[in-house]
């Protein structure tokens, strides 16, 4: 009997899986000995029960399968355990290993979105890292080494001694050693509004400054002192100030946001004696175009599509000379200039990709919308993205032609080459995004190009190489529009939203270290990468940096307006008149413009 009970007590404890032979071939040791009620069965009687070996093994097992039967109904567990003796064991073994297993799963199920997130952040990484070196070797490639200067100051000096050059100033002034010595100088104080224009006399010894403030002023720009200032009678902010050449610097020819074309009359007694209306366009004006020897003639551009000719010696000055198109669409203007070699030709550039070279004398709006030939960067020709021209001008020679645009890069064109060639040279590094930003030639020789930006910092680069040569923080305000160089000496004259000049000359003991140069690059790099994506245009895309900037300048102006006074925000050019006495005065809250 109590074999009996041993063997199904050990068959029970078999069918349970918590029997093993040995410690290797029971997986789950532990769980038996718990499970088992403590008896230890021998081999040799496990081996009796299994084989009936005692003399009743078909009882002893109908007896085990019926115990087993009854506490867990596992039929076919016990017929298979009556035909293997290691069902138990193997049984434990595949039920522990689909338990791990499901474990498994269950936690690769857990891991895989975290997997997911983790490949994802790498190639973000990777795809940052790639981005960032590219970047890196595109900042590389804009600030490489400079070839060997073509002008040394040393043997330039010495030769000077010996009588063998006569013209030293000259060189000097195209010389790059000079212009990595620029350091500022002085600001002339005398606006209160951001100074939109700068322009020397024929002499030199006169600037002419034009601001928001509405006043134009002739800074004797060496002692820092204003030979006169007066108002301009536009009203609204003034964009440019020009002395007419061969005048004897006595008439100013100035152009504003309200469209309208005025010429000042300056006296020998340092006053002004009146300023009259010569022309009206239907847009803003941002430019004139002199020619060089004319005191009498010269070109005003609108936004209005319109170039008009004005002779002072006429009495109705101003003739509609063409009216800019792209296939019957009118296309606005910002700039304008003329051929300083042939005067017959100048070119404009506006609010689309397009710089337009025009013959005064060969005008037929019939043939080509009157245009003489169209210059554009190849990639820019069917671009998405609305490229402007905010600024071109020519060559001391006129042999080339430089173009900015909004939000890309600077290019130069040869006026000599043929409709539609491409252009010959690409400046890069600045940002032109939030005004009408400037670009200019410098040296006499139209050595350099410089321009502004919106970071705050004056870049030059050596036309030739194309190298950054100079770098310098030009305004506080945070953007340089205007880049004025002097006639005959290494002097620049530069504005922006600040409302001083400045002046700049090559006084420095040492060439600048362009320290912060690669950051900045960088910066303005990825910013206009970032504002490429949105394809908007100049003005829809930077409205709300401007009433920003009015808004802030409102602020400040209600701060010290004394309580009395009152103040209209009206705007007076919303509908340009073309007569002085129609024009509705303005209060002190003009809308901040975009300065050219």
């Amino acid at each position: 009997m109590s074999r009996k009970g041993s063997s199904t007590d050990g068959k029970t404890d078999l069918a349970n899986g918590s029997m093993s032979s040995s410690p290797e071939e029971m997986s789950g040791a532990e769980e038996g000995r718990e499970t088992s009620s403590g008896i230890e069965i021998e081999a040799s009687d496990l081996s009796l029960s299994l084989t009936g070996d005692d003399g009743g093994p078909n009882r002893t097992s109908t007896e085990s399968r019926d115990t087993d039967t009854e506490s867990s109904g596992e039929d076919k567990d016990s017929d298979s355990m009556e035909d293997t003796g290691h069902y138990s064991i193997n049984d434990e073994n595949q039920v522990h290993d689909r338990s791990e297993e499901e474990d498994e799963e269950e936690e690769e199920e857990e891991e895989h979105p975290r997997r997911r997130v983790q490949r994802k952040r790498a190639n973000r990484d990777q795809d940052s890292s790639d981005d960032e070196r590219a970047l890196e070797d595109w900042v590389s490639s804009e600030t490489s080494a400079l070839p060997r200067p073509r002008w040394q100051a040393l043997p330039a000096l010495r030769e000077r001694e010996l009588g063998s050059s006569s013209r030293f100033v000259y060189e000097a002034c195209g010389a790059r050693v000079f212009v990595q010595r620029f350091r500022l100088q002085h600001g002339l104080e005398g606006h209160t509004g951001c100074v939109n224009t700068l322009h020397f006399n024929q002499r030199g010894t006169w600037l002419a400054s034009g601001s928001d403030d509405l006043k134009v002023v002739v800074w004797d720009w060496v002692r820092r002192q204003p030979v006169l200032d007066f108002e301009s009678g536009h009203k609204s902010n003034v964009f440019q100030a020009k002395f007419l050449p061969n005048s004897g610097d006595s008439t100013l020819a100035m152009c504003a946001r309200d469209g309208q074309v005025r010429v000042a009359e300056l006296s020998a007694t340092q006053c002004c004696k009146n300023t009259k209306r010569v022309a009206q366009h239907k847009g803003a004006s941002h430019k004139l175009a002199l020619e060089p020897d004319s005191p009498c003639t010269f070109l005003s551009a609108g936004e209005d599509a319109v170039v008009f000719t004005i002779d002072l010696r006429q009495d109705r000055p101003a003739s509609k000379l063409v009216v800019t198109k792209e296939k019957e669409k009118k296309v606005g203007l910002y700039t304008i200039y003329v051929n300083p070699a042939n005067t017959h030709h100048f070119a404009v550039g506006g609010r689309d990709q397009f710089v337009r070279i025009y013959d005064q004398r060969k005008i037929d709006e019939n043939e080509n919308n009157g245009v003489l030939k169209k210059f554009c960067p190849h990639h820019l020709v069917n671009s998405e993205s609305k490229a402007n021209i905010t600024c071109l001008v020519y060559s001391h020679d006129g042999t080339e032609l430089l173009a900015s645009y909004n939000d890309e890069d600077i290019y130069l064109f040869n006026s000599s080459h043929s409709d539609g060639a491409q252009y010959v040279k690409r400046y890069k590094g600045h940002r032109n995004n939030a005004t009408v930003k400037g670009v200019n030639f410098y040296g006499p020789k139209s050595e350099f190009v410089v321009s502004g930006s919106d970071c705050g910092h004056i870049f030059l680069w050596e036309k030739s190489s194309c190298q950054i040569i100079q770098f310098m923080e030009g305004d506080k305000g945070g953007v340089v529009n205007c880049l004025e160089p002097h006639p005959h000496l290494p002097v620049l004259a530069t504005s922006g939203l600040d409302h001083d000049v400045k002046i700049w000359a090559p006084t420095a003991e040492a060439s600048t270290e362009l320290i912060g140069l690669k950051d900045v690059i960088k910066k303005n790099k990825r910013e206009r990468d970032e504002d490429s994506l949105h394809h908007t245009d100049l003005f829809d895309s930077h409205m709300l940096w401007f009433l920003m900037h009015h808004l802030r300048q409102r602020r400040h102006h209600r701060r010290w307006r004394d309580p009395g006074v009152g103040a209209t925000d009206a705007d007076s050019d919303e509908s340009p008149s073309s007569s002085d006495t129609s024009d509705e005065e303005e209060g002190p809250d003009r809308v901040q413009c975009m300065p050219s």
